[in-house]
């Protein structure tokens, strides 16, 4: 499969917040919410922070050899495996919850994002060595969200009835309907046949969710080294249980966070609502909000109450019980693992850069935040349609709207402007207030409002011209909406809106290879990425 890529600027894309692109910049208004630059000063100060850190890295191994008793590892895993062992080892860690199907191609983009910028690393600091980690945020109950995917610009749902943390939700006959339904779709590609065979090899009926996760992420990225983490585990859970004490009973971490959220809103908007206390209580069919009340823990949508004596109690003989929401799930993260570098996407480094104090109050380093990286997929009909416009594709991140207009004044052979009029109308209504100024000035204000109306008639009429000269383009916009609609599929970030299924139905795995060998460790923006 014949390929190339080109970079644009974050900001030219018009998809980021105005937080994360000052955090890319080094804006000093972002200076106070993180710790360590991303940059390779900022990599090597991680690591002496990381090194003084005591993590118990022989738990961590167990924990990733039980996950993986269901399925075979590669060399390269088992490599890496090795290697966490080692003090010199660290992880370049991202994270994700378990979406049926991965979700959207962004899925695979932040997976490829810390395998790559691993090995970079490793070639950057050769006395030290990193291994790839992908999180999988299996405790997520929001299964309106994660039970959702698009495929050719139709949203498809997986109808189940089960309740709880999605990742211990089991793969049932509702997710075998569906993979009926991309087996239908999707059959008759090049490639269909082979993706079903990798998708129905993940989704086996009765694994739970997060391990069909694990499954999918394996096939494609095992040769990689990728290793996948399943934090629902009690024995990792059981190094949280100060921390969850600590939120439990004395709040710290709401206080804390609250506090910087409080800071970044002056600036910004901030991301991150904390709670008086920031855990669940998990159940085999449930994940109950622990609230605090009259003396005793309540389990919100559940009649089961505690003593502050029976909750501890709990957190103590079953850590695996209680499961952190986005104020400590990121301290849980870099506890178990020997983390220097997040990759997230735009939400995520925002919410992250509220959580600095918290890192420092409990001793826990504080990663370097990458944003993720980012691609528009260009195949051949869309650059096809793009190039019958004339531009190129960096030029369709503006609106259609303004894109229209632009396209009308290039290609009209008429002056749409009237700005020589509004120049020779401002002159006489300047000369107008001059000369009625020396009769009485305060008529010079009733010129000024003559002149405010009349230049805003002129701008209404410049614009009637436009759109009277737009409808004489019909077919070219008809061509712009086509081509936009490749970047921005029902009017939604390509890489928000689409899955993976439909690109590797057509292309097979050389799409997978082709964004592992486009995809740079360090940051250079959004990529343009062309495909034959």
């Amino acid at each position: 499969m014949d390929s190339s890529v080109r970079f644009i600027p974050h900001r030219q894309t018009q998809q980021f917040s105005s937080l994360v692109l000052d955090y890319l910049d080094g804006h000093s208004q972002v200076r106070n919410f993180y710790q360590h630059p991303p940059s390779l000063e900022g990599f090597r100060l991680a690591m002496e922070s990381r090194k003084a850190f005591p993590t118990d890295r022989a738990l961590l191994v167990d924990a990733f050899r039980r996950s993986y008793l269901s399925q075979p590892m590669s060399d390269a895993q088992r490599a890496n495996l090795q290697l966490l062992e080692k003090e010199h080892c660290f992880t370049i860690c991202t994270a994700h919850q378990p979406n049926i199907f991965s979700g959207y191609l962004y899925f695979i983009y932040k997976t490829v994002h810390v395998i790559r910028l691993a090995e970079e690393l490793s070639q950057l600091f050769p006395d030290a060595r990193f291994v790839p980690v992908f999180y999988i945020g299996s405790e997520d109950n929001d299964l309106d969200e994660l039970s959702q995917f698009n495929l050719d610009g139709q949203k498809l749902r997986w109808q189940t009835r089960q309740t709880g943390a999605v990742g211990r939700m089991k793969v049932d006959k509702g997710v075998l309907a569906l993979l009926d339904v991309i087996g239908g779709r999707l059959g008759v590609e090049t490639y269909g046949d082979e993706l079903m065979q990798i998708l129905r090899n993940a989704y086996q009926e009765g694994i739970t969710m997060a391990e069909a996760t694990a499954r999918l992420l394996n096939s494609f990225f095992a040769s990689h080294g990728l290793l996948v983490l399943q934090p629902d585990d009690a024995a990792l859970k059981k190094s949280m249980i100060p921390v969850f004490r600590n939120d439990l009973t004395q709040h710290l971490p709401f206080a804390l966070v609250d506090n910087t959220s409080r800071e970044m809103d002056r600036q910004y908007k901030s991301q991150v609502h904390p709670r008086e206390i920031n855990l669940f209580y998990l159940t085999d069919d449930g994940r109950y909000r622990i609230l605090e009340a009259n003396g005793r823990y309540l389990l919100d949508g559940s009649p089961e109450t505690f003593t502050t004596e029976e909750i501890l109690g709990l957190l103590e003989d079953h850590p695996e019980r209680f499961s952190p929401n986005v104020v400590l799930r990121g301290l849980y993260q870099e506890t178990i693992l020997p983390n220097i570098a997040f990759v997230g996407g735009g939400s995520e480094i925002a919410y992250w850069l509220e959580l600095k104090n918290l890192f420092l109050q409990f001793g826990v380093p504080f990663p370097v935040l990458i944003l993720r990286n980012s691609f528009v997929l260009l195949d051949q009909r869309n650059q096809e349609r793009i190039s019958k416009l004339g531009w190129k594709a960096e030029e369709l991140f503006e609106s259609e709207h303004e894109l229209m207009n632009k396209l009308v004044r290039q290609r009209s052979g008429r002056d749409l402007t009237l700005s020589a009029e509004l120049l020779q109308m401002q002159a006489f209504y300047q000369e107008l207030s001059r000369k009625v100024g020396e009769i009485d000035p305060t008529l010079s204000r009733h010129v000024e409002a003559l002149y405010t109306r009349a230049s805003a008639k002129l701008g209404a009429l410049e614009a009637k011209m436009l759109r009277a000269e737009k409808r004489k383009f019909e077919a070219e916009r008809r061509q712009l909406a086509a081509a936009r609609e490749g970047i921005f599929p029902g009017g939604g970030f390509q890489e928000r809106v689409d899955n993976f299924a439909s690109w590797y139905a057509r292309f097979g795995r050389p799409f997978i290879d082709t964004v592992v060998r486009h995809s740079p460790g360090l940051d250079r923006g959004v990529g343009l990425l062309e495909i034959r």
